[in-house]
């Protein structure tokens, strides 16, 4: 096998299988087959091979990523938090753990104009669905959490990861 690490150098295979499924797998039934035929590998060796460099840091996950806005969940909001620096770790986790809220994080303030540091990712399909939501996880903070609003989407910016 080669060695692919963070601080390492991965061979020829490993980036063209990188190459191959950085943009998503192909959506047909066997996604790793198909991949390997075109890389004249076995399907084995893909999945080897991207197991390998999840665990060694290489690659983050694979998973799927939704178009929220073509499953109709098009009012998103970003709620953000004022949230007690000893909790916002637990805070976080159970957030992250909610089925509406995609991604949640801490950042840092910036005082006085921007006192949150946990930001949610909250889905809806109205705005008044997300607003429940987010009033939902002020809830669950109780008095742990200071303040909060949600700042709503108004156009989608394409995100992609890095690219070979």
């Amino acid at each position: 096998m080669s060695d692919c690490t963070v601080n390492g150098a991965c061979d020829d295979i490993d980036i063209a299988i990188i190459r191959q499924t950085q943009s998503g797998l192909p959506l047909c039934r066997e996604p790793y087959k198909t991949i390997a035929d075109k890389l004249g590998i076995s399907d084995k060796t893909v999945m080897e091979r991207l197991e390998r460099m999840l665990d060694q840091g290489v690659i983050r996950r694979i998973a799927a990523v939704p178009n929220h806005y073509a499953l109709g969940f098009t009012a998103n909001g970003m709620a953000v938090w004022d949230v007690r620096d000893d909790y916002v770790d637990k805070a976080g986790m159970i957030i992250g753990a909610l089925d509406f809220v995609s991604h949640c994080y801490q950042r840092p303030r910036h005082l006085p104009e921007w006192p949150y540091n946990l930001f949610a990712m909250v889905h809806g399909k109205s705005r008044e669905s997300t607003g429940q939501k987010a009033a939902m996880i002020t809830e669950l903070l109780g008095d742990k959490s200071r303040s909060g609003t949600v700042l709503y989407s108004k156009r989608i910016l394409k995100k992609t990861g890095l690219r070979i």
